[in-house]
């Protein structure tokens, strides 16, 4: 009878960890993490199969392709991806892209 009293009292590591990140990091960092949940929907199905978001360094995203073809290719995609992204953002929070041929998760 005790033990479910004291269970009670036990709460999800999720909130704990949300908890946490909310005290040591900035509030945009939290807002940059949606490109992970935008990217397909805003750049589209054929480069989301060929690139994907790695890692962020300041306001440059760092982004990994498939192969040096598509590095090129997204070259002249840049500046139509940023415009989009942050639009969705719902403000300019990255100014470039950076590619590099990396692992993309579908392979």
């Amino acid at each position: 009878m005790d033990r479910k009293k004291h269970k009670a009292n036990f709460v999800h590591i999720g909130g704990i960890i949300d908890d946490v990140l909310i005290t040591f990091r900035r509030e945009s960092d939290f807002e940059l993490m949606r490109v992970w949940q935008i990217w397909d929907g805003i750049v589209g199905d054929v480069i989301a199969q060929n690139a994907k978001p790695a890692a962020f360094k300041g306001r440059v995203l760092l982004v990994h392709v498939s192969s040096s073809t598509w590095v090129h290719q997204l070259q002249f995609l840049k500046q139509d991806m940023i415009f989009k992204l942050n639009n969705a953002l719902g403000k300019a929070m990255i100014e470039d892209l950076k590619f590099k041929i990396g692992p993309i998760g579908n392979e």
